[in-house]
């Protein structure tokens, strides 16, 4: 059974090249629109679309879809529009605790596995100099929140759970979610 990755993020192909799972990646053409959702319902939701969508199109296989959300106080900070936008999300950020949530769904002939990975991050207080540094840097414009853990920028202050949920893909959730679908075979 082929795995699919129904992305086109970089980090993602990253992580899960970590699991020694051989995969092909394939960017899902899901339109990413929910009003109204809480934040975990948003990851869930996007995570299941784009693997839905991949999944239409290449019966037979094992498909991997994830999202991940920026949320502080209820409010989803998605991708930035533009430098402005991102600036305004990392002053937002700033000196807080904020939740990034990643919804997985892994779907396959007889297989539909769903999962949400929470991990709380910190930010420093940050200053202006900073800000625009990093987002003239271009490192934000396509990441949820405006910012990447890993990018060596010190945003960063503390975060509690996976930092590979941060990046993008819940490493951990993911090896689970394939060993338990797959019985312990790397496809």
């Amino acid at each position: 059974m082929q795995l699919i990755l129904a992305s086109r993020s970089p980090r993602r192909v990253e992580l899960l090249a970590q699991l020694g799972y051989p995969f092909t990646a394939e960017p899902s053409l899901f339109e990413e629109q929910a009003r109204g959702l809480s934040p975990r319902e948003t990851a869930l939701t996007f995570a299941r679309g784009k693997a839905e969508e991949v999944f239409s199109r290449f019966r037979g296989s094992l498909v991997l879809g994830a999202d991940t959300v920026v949320a502080l106080h209820g409010e989803i900070f998605g991708k930035p529009k533009d430098a402005a936008d991102a600036a305004r999300m990392l002053r937002a950020l700033s000196g807080k605790t904020h939740t990034v949530l990643t919804g997985v769904c892994l779907l396959g002939e007889g297989i539909r596995r769903y999962h949400v990975s929470e991990t709380a991050v910190t930010f420093h207080n940050l200053s202006e100099e900073l800000i625009a540094d990093y987002v003239a840097s271009g490192l934000p414009a396509d990441k949820a929140g405006a910012y990447g853990i890993q990018d060596g920028y010190p945003l960063v202050r503390s975060y509690e759970g996976s930092y590979t949920n941060v990046v993008g893909l819940p490493v951990e959730a993911v090896r689970a979610m394939l060993e338990s679908a797959l019985g312990g075979s790397k496809c």
